[in-house]
C-alpha cells in the first residue's frame, strides 16, 4: 500500500515521501496516527498544498522538542524495585515504569515515547532513548536498586550492587570450600589415572 508521509518515521522516510508499506502497518499506525495519508493523485495534491505549512509545524515542534532535550539529556531516573541477591528482579521495569519516573522529574512522557526493546530484569544501570519527536532523542539512564541508598552508590561507581555486606561472609565460607574440594578432586583424577 503506498502512502505520503506526513513527518519522518524512523527506518521509513521523510515528510513528502512516498513509501510502500504493508497495508496492516498503515491501516493500524499510520493513518490512525495521522502520520500518513494514502496516496493518490488528489492527496498529493493537498500534500503539495500544504506542505510548506507542515513544515513549519515540523520545524515548531522540533525547535521545542530540542529545548526540552537540552534538559533532559542525562537524567538519570530511580526506580526502586525488589531483587534477588544476585541482582535479578522478582518482576521487571517496563516503559510505562520509565514514563513515569519521568514524569514526576519534571517532564511530560508519555509511554510510546519510551524506545526500551525489552523490560529490564536486572540491577544496575540501564540507558533507555527518549524520542521527543521524530529527529529528537536522548538518552535517560534507569537506576534500577533495591534502596535509595543502593541507587545512590549505582550513581556513583556506575556498577550494579549485587552484594551485600552480610553476604561477604558466605562468600569467603565458599571460597574456602572451593579450595578445600581441589585437592580432593586432584586426589581423585590421580587415582583414574
Amino acid at each position: 500500500m503506498e502512502v505520503i508521509l506526513l513527518e519522518r518515521i524512523e527506518k521509513l522516510g521523510q515528510m513528502g515521501d512516498v513509501v510502500n508499506v504493508k497495508p496492516g502497518f498503515a491501516r493500524n499506525f499510520l493513518l490512525p496516527q495521522k502520520k500518513a495519508v494514502t496516496a493518490s493523485d488528489e492527496s498529493r495534491k493537498q500534500f503539495e498544498a500544504k506542505r510548506a505549512q507542515l513544515e513549519a509545524q515540523n520545524l515548531e515542534r522540533r525547535k521545542d522538542a530540542e529545548q526540552v532535550a537540552k534538559k533532559l539529556d542525562g537524567l538519570f531516573v530511580v526506580m526502586i524495585r525488589q531483587a534477588g541477591d544476585a541482582g535479578q528482579l522478582y518482576g521487571s521495569v517496563n516503559a510505562r515504569d520509565i514514563a513515569n519516573a519521568v514524569t514526576e522529574a519534571g517532564f511530560t512522557i508519555e509511554r510510546r515515547q519510551i524506545n526500551l526493546d525489552q523490560p529490564i530484569k536486572t540491577l544496575g544501570l540501564t540507558p533507555v532513548r527518549v524520542a521527543l519527536h521524530p529527529e529528537v532523542s536522548v538518552t535517560v539512564t534507569a537506576n534500577v536498586a533495591r534502596s535509595a541508598e543502593e541507587a545512590k552508590i549505582q550513581e556513583d561507581t556506575g556498577e550494579a550492587v549485587v552484594r551485600t555486606d552480610d553476604d561477604d561472609d558466605d562468600v569467603e565460607t565458599a571460597e574456602v570450600f572451593e579450595a578445600d574440594a581441589a585437592p580432593a578432586e586432584a586426589d581423585a583424577e590421580a587415582k583414574a589415572e
